[in-house]
């Protein structure tokens, strides 16, 4: 594993999920790890709705857009988390792969989208805590810590 690991997060859209877990890894991890998302078919924009809440819980998605998941991208993760992307989702053989069955946030309402979040919350710090084991991670932003 790299000294800074870098995890990829993909999806079919990048709208999302994804986008979302890169989001709170960037924001609990700081500069100690490199999180990526990528779609296989990404949209034109990230879903409104998820944006909503995540701005909603001081995490700035002002500056994300939806990107094409490659192979390369891949080759230059320790870990790539999928999101729904399945067969789809390049295999790249030494990259350690995870899947987390997270429903799809796009079009949803509030409430379903919040879920999410705290879903995917939970799973990035577990992963931080895995990769980063002596990372002091900071409360959730959902209060659930």
């Amino acid at each position: 594993m790299n000294e800074r690991p870098q995890i990829v997060f993909a999806c079919v859209r990048n709208g999302g999920r994804s986008v979302a877990a890169r989001v709170l890894t960037e924001h609990y991890a700081g500069d100690r790890v490199v999180a990526v998302s990528a779609g296989t078919q990404p949209g034109e924009h990230i879903h409104p709705e998820v944006a909503a809440v995540l701005e909603q819980l001081g995490l700035d998605t002002s500056g994300e857009h939806p990107k094409l998941l490659t192979r390369e991208t891949v080759l230059a993760s320790d870990v790539a988390v999928t999101l729904g992307c399945g067969e789809q989702c390049p295999y790249v053989p030494g990259v350690r792969y995870v899947d987390w069955p997270v429903d799809d946030p796009g079009g949803q309402d509030e409430a379903s989208v919040r879920r999410v979040v705290a879903d995917l919350d939970t799973r990035v710090r577990a992963l931080l805590l895995e990769l980063v084991p002596d990372i002091t991670l900071p409360p959730s932003v959902l209060g659930l810590a």
